[in-house]
């Protein structure tokens, strides 16, 4: 088996990735929104304007060493990692994070220098050990989003029946953040904290859409945004809000269950091919090295690996219902 062959492909696909990465950051960086956002409050500060924004902002330190805090303030897009890191609900800094990757990386290293493993799967250890902190991460904010957004209709209940009883909104945040449950308590309570420092309810509110990406919790924003604007009974909005989330998680557990085949189908579909690959491999290693080691035979392995993510993607996007 030619292991430097696949090594010199990931290799490859990783640097043109990377690259392509690298284009879209310096963009990012100098052209993209939030440089303009920043441009704009500059500007606005130069000419003396006073910003609409609140100057009252809850810093949070990317390192708690001061050389890698300057460090990784001049990284481009890393605000996002660390939302990311806030939204998972992780004590982690982004320095931390980036720490776990090098520290696995060079242990992959190391293993792979001791063992003296195939080509193949030393850099598999390597794209594991870089990345697998990251999707952790991902995993974790993916299910405190799921178990926020099951949360959110009681809670938005627990407000309605406040307000009705003669309670503030403000007030109504406060006792879903002190008798709600975690994590949805958390997110209610910095809202509440920060309307008690001086910021106004709707900088306060946006912060809290911004600071959870469900798009449920944006219907109720937007709901109370409009409710500010327009007027109208507060709590009766807030009970219909509820039971409209309600019936879309209903309507979503559905779905799930009608696409549950066609998930299924897309897993067996994508993982038998390598199982299969490996069965044959294992019995008679020769029957397969055609594959690697003759021309069209490697055209061909190509080939049906792009196809094989195409049918993936398409499956995903077929079995993928937004509500």
């Amino acid at each position: 088996m030619d292991y430097w062959y696949f090594g010199f492909l990931i290799l490859g696909f990783l640097a043109v990735a990377g690259f392509l990465e690298g284009l879209f950051l310096a963009w990012n960086a100098y052209r993209g929104p939030e440089a303009k956002r920043i441009e704009r409050r500059l500007r606005a500060m130069s000419a003396g304007i006073e910003s609409q924004e609140t100057p009252l902002v809850k810093k949070r330190l990317l390192s708690e060493v001061p050389f890698m805090q300057s460090l990784l303030l001049r990284m481009p897009r890393v605000q996002l990692l660390d939302r990311m890191l806030v939204q998972s609900g992780s004590s982690m800094t982004v320095a931390d994070l980036l720490t776990v990757c090098v520290l696995d990386v060079a242990g992959a290293m190391v293993l792979w220098a001791l063992v003296e493993l195939p080509a193949v799967v030393g850099i598999a250890l390597i794209v594991v050990g870089l990345f697998g902190p990251f999707v952790y991460i991902l995993r974790m904010r993916n299910r405190r989003l799921i178990k926020m957004d099951e949360q959110l209709p009681d809670a938005l209940d627990l407000m309605a029946r406040a307000m009705l009883a003669g309670h503030s909104f403000s007030s109504a945040l406060n006792m879903v953040a002190l008798e709600g449950p975690e994590p949805i308590s958390q997110e209610f309570r910095t809202t509440f904290d920060e309307i008690n420092f001086g910021v106004s309810l709707q900088d306060a509110l946006i912060n809290l859409a911004t600071r959870v990406a469900s798009t449920d919790l944006r219907y109720f924003v937007v709901a109370v945004l409009v409710q500010r604007e327009t007027g109208g009974n507060l709590a009766d909005l807030l009970t219909n809000i509820g039971n409209l989330i309600r019936d879309r998680q209903k309507l979503t557990r559905a779905v799930r269950v009608l696409s549950a085949e066609g998930r299924l189908s897309a897993w067996v579909l994508g993982l038998l091919p390598f199982f299969v690959g490996t069965a044959i491999g294992s019995v008679n290693p020769e029957f397969l090295s055609v594959l690697w080691k003759d021309e069209l035979g490697r055209t061909l392995t190509e080939g049906a690996a792009i196809l094989m993510v195409i049918g993936v993607v398409w499956m995903w996007r077929i079995i993928k219902i937004r509500i």
